[in-house]
């Protein structure tokens, strides 16, 4: 079994409990999410990991792509076409609830020179509502814990190497990231620009999370 399979299944981006924390973290965002399009979004904008080999790599930064079908072909009347620079390039044919979704990755959204979304902060925020106890045994058992701490160690080409938040410690790790993935929401949850997300090259980069276009 493919660990982005794993994942959703059972780990970070579990089905059955992500949805939920994701849920509260709008409320706490953007108010209580009554319009039921926006459970629809929660429940799909991660599918895309099943069968991925990875996580934050070429293959596992495409995962946000599902999701923004999905929302596309079930809510969207109008559509965006979006070209993404890969080799050769592709185009992504989306509507508002798809790029909602595309863009809950921040790395996703900078390689297309958009803004994150409020589903991108939204769920950046689920990562520090979900408490170390219950994140760390859930992702050492599927293997992301080993791939995201390996990504974020301080060498040249590692994806989150700018975010200074690498420990050996498991814990401390965890509580780094949170720490940092906070800043990042109370920095752009006005909107703004993402400065703090490092561009990457087609090809060389160590790829994304997800994010969506601010509406």
């Amino acid at each position: 079994m493919k660990i982005g399979t794993r994942s959703v299944l059972f780990g970070a981006h579990a089905f059955w409990l992500h949805p939920f924390i994701l849920a509260e973290a709008w409320r706490r965002l953007f108010g209580f999410p009554w319009d039921p399009r926006l459970w629809v979004l929660f429940f799909v904008h991660d599918l895309g990991y099943l069968g991925k080999p990875n996580m934050d790599g070429p293959e596992g930064e495409t995962h946000v792509e599902l999701g923004a079908r999905i929302m596309t072909a079930l809510f969207d009347g109008t559509r965006y076409v979006l070209r993404v620079e890969d080799r050769p390039p592709r185009f992504l044919i989306l509507g508002d609830f798809g790029l909602l979704s595309l863009l809950h990755s921040r790395f996703y959204a900078k390689r297309l020179g958009m803004r994150p979304s409020k589903l991108c902060l939204a769920d950046k925020l689920a990562i520090c509502l979900t408490p170390a106890w219950l994140y760390l045994p859930m992702t050492r058992l599927t293997g992301e814990l080993s791939e995201y701490m390996s990504r974020s160690e301080q060498k040249e080409g590692q994806k989150y190497a700018t975010m200074v938040i690498y420990s050996s410690d498991e814990r401390q790790w965890y509580e780094n990231m949170r720490g940092y993935v906070g800043r990042w929401v109370e920095a752009h949850k006005d909107g703004r620009e993402d400065t703090w997300t490092p561009a990457q090259e087609p090809g060389q980069r160590q790829p994304a999370d997800g994010s969506g276009t601010w509406r």
